[in-house]
């Protein structure tokens, strides 16, 4: 397909590790690839300078709403495929898979599932693919999510439910061979535990919220 004027956005919080694979996985789409260090206290800022992709840097930790908020008043793509900075056998091919359909009109948005990867991540993935990270969608439907700069942990979950509201076609596409790092492998087994619970408390409480 002709490349269209697109913009990847990776909001990154300690992803010293793995951001300068994910970004180096991009780079030959020709695509702006722009990583949004989200108060990163490790060297994420430099691996993902160093790797060839263009950084925000926030002062402090706000979330990955607040990450795609700054991203987004960084691009003026009309399209955007936002993407976790912890990902594991990310191809570029994969850019496709997600941005063909929305060019084509054929969907307003799609999720990345991941398959084959690294069993553990495709477990939850499969169970929860509304919380994917992995999407891909017009820049200015992502800008029309309402407070999404307030959003920490729940942020695909807003943009899934806002989708449904607005009567967007969204397809669920396939990533084959990607995987993503785990909270314990990143923090260790207690923090990354502790990390999790956190998380899945805010979006239980948000889905349990005023469905408004």
């Amino acid at each position: 397909m002709t490349e269209p004027a697109a913009s990847i956005i990776i909001p990154a919080y300690n992803e010293e590790a793995t951001i300068a694979d994910v970004v180096a996985a991009v780079i030959p789409a020709g695509f702006d690839v722009l990583v949004v260090d989200d108060g990163s206290t490790d060297g994420t800022a430099n691996a993902a300078k160093n790797a060839g992709a263009r950084v925000i840097r926030l002062p402090d930790n706000r979330g990955k709403g607040a990450a795609y908020a700054a991203g987004l008043k960084a691009v003026d793509t009309p399209f955007v495929i936002l993407l976790d900075a912890d990902l594991i056998g990310l191809k570029t091919e994969h850019l496709y898979v997600l941005l063909e359909p929305v060019v084509h009109g054929d969907a307003d948005m799609t999720v990345g599932v991941f398959r084959g990867g690294r069993w553990l991540s495709d477990i939850g993935n499969r169970i929860t693919p509304q919380l994917s990270g992995q999407r891909a969608l017009k820049a200015g439907l992502l800008r029309k999510l309402p407070g999404l700069a307030e959003s920490r942990y729940d942020v695909e979950l807003k943009l899934t439910r806002f989708a449904r509201q607005q009567g967007w076609r969204v397809r669920y596409v396939p990533l084959h061979g990607v995987g993503q790092r785990l909270k314990e492998e990143k923090r260790g087994l207690v923090a990354g535990l502790l990390h999790r619970l956190r998380m899945y408390l805010q979006i239980l409480k948000y889905a349990l919220g005023p469905k408004v």
